[in-house]
């Protein structure tokens, strides 16, 4: 399976906020996920993801609610892009916990292996899917990028 994220958007509060189904996938594990975010997360990735890495040590998190049971959030959502490697690869980890006791509990965590031509392209994308014009956005990572 080729690395990927699609994210649909199901109108809820705009232009505000909005709730998303995201779907995510690498070569062995894949994931779906809901979230609701400010509508302004989407053009915040965009900006950090357009020309990552800034530095050496960049590092984009886009974090939503908590795992910290006293917090009371309904779930958790962790996308973090960073460098790993001097020749230029980074990595997109994704952390999902929908805070529910077992048998309902849901958490997945895993990275993609990326670079900054695929992260150019997915900044683009976001700020694009931040108009709010669309209701899906698809990204996948091209090979040898």
């Amino acid at each position: 399976m080729q690395p990927f994220l699609s994210i649909t958007r199901q109108p809820y509060e705009e232009p505000y906020h909005v709730n998303l189904l995201v779907s995510a996938g690498n070569q062995s594990t894949q994931a779906e996920f809901e979230i609701y975010a400010n509508a302004s997360d989407l053009n915040d990735a965009a900006v950090s993801l357009i020309g990552f890495p800034k530095t050496e040590n960049d590092i984009f998190v886009w974090e939503l609610g908590s795992e910290n049971e006293q917090d009371r959030f309904a779930f958790y959502f962790r996308l973090r892009v960073f460098q790993f490697s001097s020749t230029g690869r980074c990595a997109i980890e994704f952390r999902f916990n929908n805070n529910q006791k077992t048998p309902n509990q849901q958490i997945v965590e895993f990275c993609i292996d990326a670079y900054p031509a695929d992260l150019d392209r997915l900044g683009t994308l976001f700020k694009k899917f931040g108009r709010l014009e669309d209701l899906t956005m698809e990204w996948t990572v091209h090979p040898g990028s």
